[in-house]
């Protein structure tokens, strides 16, 4: 059998506490996803127009207690919506400190699926970084996962990002931004879809113009040498060849 080496990433994280009789309830009430019997699922926290406030990791620690895992800066602003809503709910919303890793090759630990492989996080385990910050982006984009302040922000619907596949529940009750979301998915459709693409050329900035011969049909989101994530409108096809930057690109 062959050996799977253990690789080790840091993620930077905040972490919002909700506990409480009311907890479980209260939150499948607001996210996309209901909160799992055990384990955890990916979920959004939405507006009432479907725009993302917050991508979060669901992890359901026992009962009545259930952590949300997001990024560094949409703690305080997970947190202070969620109180906002509670109303008579039983339940704490409050922040933790922790610190979080992301391991691959490890089965014990909390799933993360952004990476498109197995991948755990591990909370305050104190463990030596073995991969660089520019290695575990790679791996992001390779996966065409979605960065909160990179490709998600007021301008994108969760679909045009691929979180309606992911982080989205067609079959649970009410929550905010719902309605738009469900338009969306039946009787709509989308213009633009995030896609990697694959690059000749230098990294280009947030933003970059996506032409496709002379026609812009898309922006770059995230990059690193030799791939990008870019908005591509969708009648582009799979493989075309485009120009970003003044370079070469295609689409994945």
């Amino acid at each position: 059998m062959a050996t799977v080496t253990r690789e080790i990433a840091r993620r930077p994280r905040a972490f919002v506490r909700v506990k409480g009789p009311d907890a479980v309830s209260f939150l499948n009430r607001m996210l996309t996803k209901d909160v799992p019997e055990t384990g955890s699922v990916d979920a959004l926290l939405l507006t009432p127009k479907a725009r993302v406030i917050a991508p979060v990791l669901v992890w359901r620690r026992d009962g009545d207690d259930v952590l949300l895992l997001t990024e560094p800066e949409l703690g305080e602003p997970l947190r202070a919506t969620l109180v906002r809503a509670r109303f008579a709910a039983r339940c704490e919303i409050e922040p933790e400190q922790h610190e979080s890793a992301v391991v691959f090759g490890e089965p014990d630990g909390v799933p993360n699926r952004d990476y498109g492989v197995p991948a755990v996080e591990v909370l305050d385990a104190g463990l030596e970084p073995t991969l660089p910050e520019d290695e575990l982006e790679r791996r992001r984009i390779e996966a065409a996962t979605p960065r909160f302040g990179a490709e998600i922000d007021d301008r994108v619907l969760p679909a045009e990002a691929g979180l309606d596949e992911r982080a989205i529940s067609f079959d649970k009750g009410c929550f905010p931004g719902q309605e738009p979301v469900a338009r969306q998915h039946y009787r709509g459709k989308v213009n633009r879809r995030l896609r990697v693409l694959e690059l000749a050329g230098a990294v280009p900035e947030p933003e970059a113009p996506v032409l496709h011969g002379d026609k812009e049909v898309g922006r770059v989101t995230s990059a690193v040498p030799g791939l990008a994530l870019a908005y591509v409108r969708v009648e582009v096809p799979d493989g075309a060849e485009l120009t970003v930057g003044g370079s070469a690109a295609r689409l994945h």
